[in-house]
């Protein structure tokens, strides 16, 4: 009788556990890791959220209607022609606007664009964006005068030439959007909401930066 040819087995098992082997490995490298899903907000920064939205919505609406006053004031003086008139007739523009403006609102003060709610709103972003002094003050350096200590008040001119200092776009972002007649400035640790038209201090928040 002739004997029955046998594959052995232990060959065989080895072969297919490479094959295996192999199939795993190159499904490895094609497999694209799942990320790992953000972490939810806290119910306190939601909340911080929501307290500073509806803080901003009262800082625009304050505005719209400072820039009302501002426009109908405005259209009470000579129109400038354009940007190239004398030197001497733009800063005699600027002063009679500030004049009128002040004269319009004569009991103006700290608080009444930058309600309460809202200085809390913008300390808390600002501080969000510079968590220590030190970064607030790289990002916010004084580009002329240094050395005069500047004190600003509300209906008071802004101080243009000693007091500017950059304004760090990542910042400008994160605040609520101003008319082309207003702007934010820094000055020191606090942020001033200048009429840059009349040059005159609107508002003004004390100790906004860290």
């Amino acid at each position: 009788m002739r004997a029955e040819r046998r594959v052995p087995c232990r060959g065989l098992a080895l072969l297919v556990a490479l094959a295996l082997a192999a199939a795993y490995q190159l499904a490895g490298q094609d497999a694209v890791p799942t990320p790992a899903p953000a972490p939810a907000p806290t119910a306190a920064a939601t909340t911080a959220q929501s307290d500073n939205a509806a803080a901003f919505k009262e800082f625009t609406v304050r505005v719209e209607d400072y820039l009302t006053l501002h426009k109908a004031i405005e259209k009470k003086l000579p129109a400038m022609k354009n940007k190239e008139e004398l030197p001497e007739m733009i800063a005699a523009h600027q002063q009679a606007l500030a004049r009128m403006i002040r004269e319009a609102r004569p009991h103006a003060r700290s608080g009444d664009i930058f309600t309460p709610a809202a200085r809390g709103a913008f300390r808390h972003v600002i501080r969000g964006v510079f968590p220590d002094p030190q970064a607030a003050a790289h990002a916010t350096s004084r580009q002329r005068d240094r050395a005069k200590e500047v004190r600003l008040r509300v209906n008071g001119i802004y101080p243009d030439a000693v007091a500017e200092t950059t304004f760090p776009p990542t910042l400008l972002q994160k605040l609520p959007t101003l008319p082309d007649e207003l702007a934010y400035r820094i000055v020191g640790r606090d942020l001033i909401l200048v009429d840059t038209k009349a040059n005159l201090v609107v508002d003004l928040v004390h100790e906004a930066l860290p």
